[in-house]
């Protein structure tokens, strides 16, 4: 499938509706991603975005730990909303996790100390860049996602089931999968409020 820009992200969507089904093979998903880390711009070509890829039984496991830690959070509160979230994320192909080196980003604080107090910031900057060029890019492949936020709570558990180095800081999950409805209408403000043009 080939989609021109626009409508690629004019069809970029958050999905809560998936399914396992495959929709293409797992090397094209990794060609996509793989190529959605090398290109995406970062500051000071740092490249200090590190991704992690869960499919199969180790984005089961994903959610099911977030489950747990959330159940746990919850102190015998209602968790029958939470519950039915987690579910339709695991219900998913597969879940990519979007790091930030901050071992990188801490060098270069050293490197440039005029910018110092900066370079977090434009971390986060990059990172957004690459969560949204590999949203869409699955998106043109025929995958629904959405973006989730369950750092810092999950973090521990995630870094010590996979491995994962401590300088590795997680800021975003990206379940994906076949859709199976429709994402809900979107509103939007007038672009006049939004943006300015001026001669």
């Amino acid at each position: 499938m080939v989609k021109d820009f626009f409508s690629a992200i004019e069809d970029r969507r958050s999905y809560y509706s998936l399914s396992k089904e495959h929709v293409v093979p797992d090397k094209r998903i990794k060609e996509v991603i793989d190529h959605a880390v090398q290109y995406s711009p970062s500051a000071y070509n740092s490249q200090s975005a590190r991704v992690i890829v869960l499919t199969g039984q180790s984005h089961d496991q994903l959610w099911d730990i977030t489950k747990e830690t959330l159940k746990k959070a919850a102190d015998g509160k209602d968790f029958t909303k939470t519950e039915e979230k987690m579910r339709s994320f695991i219900n998913g192909y597969g879940t990519v996790l979007f790091f930030e080196d901050q071992a990188k980003i801490n060098r270069l604080q050293e490197q440039y100390k005029t910018y110092a107090e900066n370079f977090p910031i434009w971390s986060n900057q990059s990172s957004a860049i690459l969560q949204f060029v590999v949203w869409t890019s699955l998106e043109i492949e025929g995958f629904g996602a959405s973006l989730q936020h369950y750092n810092p709570l999950i973090d521990d558990e995630v870094r010590k089931t996979w491995d994962i180095s401590r300088d590795w800081k997680l800021i975003a999950q990206l379940p994906f999968g076949k859709p199976t409805a429709e994402p809900g209408d979107k509103d939007f403000s007038p672009l006049e409020e939004r943006v300015k043009y001026y001669q």
